[in-house]
């Protein structure tokens, strides 16, 4: 005696029927519908009367049958495929979503058995969920807690000579940083001393020489003239000096013989004559020109020189203390950082102010208090001059006014943002150098995602709150797991409109059916589940009509009982398959066969 629901596939009860007999090699077989069982069963015992409607809700799908005089009516059956299973996927959704770090322990088995022992059908789903929403004492109350097994860290404090290893550990290494780098400090010396030997020794060949012979040991030696050498042997001294230590002076001086090489440059105009003018502003350019490449190369040796010195400072200093001179290189990355983000901030809100364009409203909010004053009195001065009307503008040299008082400032800020974006680089680059952990917070993630901390019980801890009564909701709602079919309640309602279609049957045989709604199958454990489908079927019923809605003795096994009894029947062996028939007809006997629906 094999049960199944209403309306199965022909072909799942083929392969049912090939299992048995071709493998078991049972003598016959006989198919039945599981909730008339169940009901039958419990009509023995007196939960519901002849005249009644079975709602069975099982692993996969949900049914509707209502009967009359002890017999089903299959034309006013209902079905929906919605049951425990969807259930039971839906909390390991929920849950797999809530606790993404935990869904290795969220299994299919643990979320079943989950929702056995700790769902429920609320009786009003929306105030259930008011509840919840608004946290209260009741919704602490109702929310369950499953605690995953968790071994706390266990830290043990170092000891004091694993302290003390540490610490000459450290020192050796900082020792033999300072070793390497005085070594290496002492070989350039040498290496720039020799290479200054060897071109003052040059310099004093060329001395001791005539022209001719110099001239070929120029060639010999790669160089072009004794300027050349001179140059040469310069920047060795530079750097030389720099590697020392020592205080440097001007290294290229502006040429004494400036005047000598330039005479007229000296003269008055009054005293020259048309061609000594031309010849004046050749000579003032030139000179302009060589005094501002001096300068200019002056002014470069003094930044590599500022470099190289702030280099060897920051060089002893992490010598002589690393760990002090990591914690200043933080602390100045932090300043500088700081400063920058500042001032882009002030240019942004400068040239974007409320959505919109306007450069001139962020310029004047980043004048001083001096310099708005002094726009504002040029414009009252432009206004005035206008004799009442505004048209200052107008000319485009106008316009140069603003420009001229606000240069220096734009200047001023460019130079100071420029100086402090070199710095904040420079500090950047040493912090990559001597910290591997280091990350410039341009590369750090947002300050709003959370940051990695050590793990707790709490973090192992999976509490159980709106999804205790949220997942069997959708035996109701079967919308919300995306299966766009009636719930348990309109399955009654459509059952008992299906038999209003039929003329033998009048509201009297649909109120008898009303008082004896039985409720069956797994998915009727849920607390609470009487209760709601008594009350939504009641809103579908006519006014003060009678209704009653039980649920089975025992929902999962009364089908089992009720098939064991009719197999134990006379009536049994005349509904059967035998396997003769079905080696004779094969599938199409099937498709012929009465199923036994409890007829017993």
């Amino acid at each position: 005696m094999m049960t199944e629901c209403i309306c199965n596939p022909i072909s799942s009860r083929v392969k049912m029927a090939e299992l048995l007999f071709e493998t078991y090699g049972v003598p016959s077989v006989a198919f039945g519908v599981d909730a008339a069982f169940s009901y039958k069963y419990n009509q023995r015992l007196g939960i519901c009367r002849e005249d009644g409607l079975a709602i069975c809700s099982g692993l996969a799908t949900s049914h509707a049958i209502p009967f009359i005089k002890g017999e089903p009516v299959w034309d006013a059956c209902c079905r929906t495929n919605i049951g425990g299973y969807h259930v039971t996927d839906y909390l390991k959704q929920l849950l797999s979503l809530k606790y993404p770090y935990h869904m290795s322990n969220i299994t299919w088995e643990k979320a079943e058995e989950l929702k056995m022992e700790h769902c429920y059908i609320a009786s009003d789903y929306m105030s259930e969920l008011q509840i919840f929403q608004k946290e209260t004492k009741e919704a602490e109350e109702k929310t369950r807690y499953w605690q995953l097994p968790w071994v706390p860290p266990q830290e043990e404090a170092p000891s004091e000579e694993d302290l003390a290893r540490k610490a000459a550990f450290k020192e050796k290494q900082s020792q033999r940083l300072r070793e390497m780098a005085a070594a290496k400090r002492s070989l350039k010396i040498s290496e720039l001393e020799n290479e200054l030997c060897g071109l003052e020794g040059l310099l004093q060949q060329l001395d001791e020489v005539d022209e001719a012979e110099g001239t070929a040991v120029l060639a010999r030696m790669g160089y072009l003239s004794r300027q050349e050498i001179e140059s040469a042997a310069l920047k060795v001294t530079q750097s030389l000096r720099k590697a020392k230590g020592e205080s440097n002076e001007a290294e290229d001086k502006v040429d004494a013989s400036l005047a000598e090489k330039y005479p007229l440059t000296l003269v008055p105009d009054e005293m020259l004559t048309p061609d000594q003018l031309k010849e004046k502003k050749k000579q003032i350019f030139l000179k302009t020109t060589t005094e501002g490449r001096l300068r200019a190369k002056q002014k470069r040796f003094e930044e590599e020189t500022f470099k190289e010195r702030q280099n060897q400072q920051d060089e002893e200093k992490r010598l002589e203390n690393p760990e002090l001179y990591l914690e200043e290189l933080r602390s100045r990355y932090k300043e500088l950082f700081e400063k920058v983000e500042q001032r882009k901030r002030q240019k942004t809100n400068g040239h974007h102010s409320n959505g919109h364009s306007s450069g001139g409203v962020g310029r004047g909010e980043r004048l001083s208090a001096a310099q708005r004053e002094r726009m504002r009195l040029l414009t009252t001065a432009a206004f005035d001059r206008g004799k009442g009307e505004d048209t200052f503008g107008a000319r485009d040299e106008d316009w140069q006014v603003y420009k001229l008082m606000s240069k220096d400032n734009d200047d001023d800020d460019d130079k100071g943002q420029e100086e402090d974006e070199a710095e904040l680089a420079r500090v950047t680059s040493k912090l990559q150098e001597l910290d591997p952990t280091f990350v410039p917070k341009s590369d750090q993630l947002p300050e709003h995602l959370p940051r990695s901390r050590p793990l707790t019980a709490e973090d192992y801890k999976i509490a159980l709150g709106v999804e205790r009564f949220r997942c069997p909701e959708v035996l109701f709602q079967p919308s919300m797991v995306g299966v766009d079919q009636a719930g348990l309640d309109e399955m009654a309602a459509i059952s008992l409109n299906r038999l209003s279609a039929r003329a033998d049957i009048d509201e009297s045989v649909k109120d008898r059916i009303a008082i004896s709604i039985l409720v069956t199958g797994g998915s009727s454990l849920f607390p609470g589940l009487v209760p709601r489908l008594e009350a939504l079927i009641r809103q579908s019923r006519p006014y003060l009509s009678p209704l009653k809605v039980v649920r089975a003795s025992d929902p999962v096994l009364d089908a089992w009982r009720g098939a064991a009894i009719y197999a134990d029947s006379r009536g049994f062996s005349l509904q059967t398959f035998s396997m003769q028939d079905y080696y004779e007809q094969g599938e199409a006997g099937l498709r012929r066969h009465n199923i036994v629906y409890s007829l017993y």
